[in-house]
């Protein structure tokens, strides 16, 4: 007997429902996020629409009514805030990665494997970014307090919007250092280019980053199976050539 269309539609299993997932990315993860979606998307045949930016600016978007389904931030308070608040949901929330602060220059030797060219201070610009809308900004303030020199430093900061447009400002020589994410500048387990200086973690609180399950996506198989796939050996293992730690 042969089952009208609408039936058979019935018993299509529920993985056959592809979701497009819209997906607030720190910018400091956006490198690693575009190297891990096309092997989620494959192996989920969902499709996933990222945006990248700044923490603080992606909290108020998501407060304002935006429709995103995930966030991946570069801190640990605002998923919890907005699990508080009633706009992420409760249970989801967990830490995907711990970022790394880097002084970088994109030219070979400028920068000491031990930061001491900051006490020179003979350089026009230093590049953090904003303190109030990133998490990085934020490290990376504390470090130049706990090495005491956020006073002596303060006339030749120039900040940006974002971690990525902090990074721009160093590689475009608008700054000639900047505290980025060590995401920003190392590939499969490499610096791409320049010089380098991972800051030691005790100048500043860790950077632990935490991923939520917004309201927008609480019905999304999609969005859960993202959350999900972060956790697993194979995207931990392409985290940890970007530099992250667990």
């Amino acid at each position: 007997m042969r089952l009208p269309a609408l039936l058979l539609f019935a018993f299509l299993p529920l993985a056959a429902h592809a979701d497009t997932i819209p997906v607030a990315v720190a910018a400091n993860f956006m490198p690693v996020m575009q190297k891990l979606a096309p092997g989620f998307e494959k192996q989920s045949g969902h499709t996933l629409q990222l945006s990248s930016g700044a923490t603080g600016k992606f909290y108020a978007q998501i407060r304002a009514g935006a429709p995103f389904m995930v966030l991946l931030a570069a801190d640990d308070t605002t998923p919890l805030k907005l699990e508080q608040e009633g706009l992420g949901i409760t249970g989801t929330r967990f830490n995907y990665a711990t970022g790394q602060l880097a002084l970088w220059s994109p030219l070979a030797g400028a920068v000491d494997k031990d930061g001491a060219v900051l006490k020179l201070a003979n350089f026009r610009k230093l590049a953090i970014a904003s303190p109030k809308a990133a998490p990085y900004g934020q490290a990376a303030m504390e470090t130049l307090q706990a090495l005491k020199l956020d006073a002596t430093l303060a006339p030749k900061l120039v900040q940006g919007e974002s971690i990525a447009q902090t990074y721009q400002f160093v590689a475009t020589g608008n700054a000639d250092f900047g505290f980025v994410a060590l995401s920003q500048i190392m590939e499969n387990g490499k610096l791409r280019a320049g010089s380098v200086w991972i800051v030691p973690a005790t100048l500043h609180h860790p950077i632990r980053q935490d991923a939520i399950l917004l309201k927008p996506g609480v019905n999304s198989a999609g969005a859960r199976a993202l959350l999900d796939y972060l956790k697993t050996p194979a995207a931990r293992a392409v985290m940890q050539q970007y530099g992250y730690r667990f």
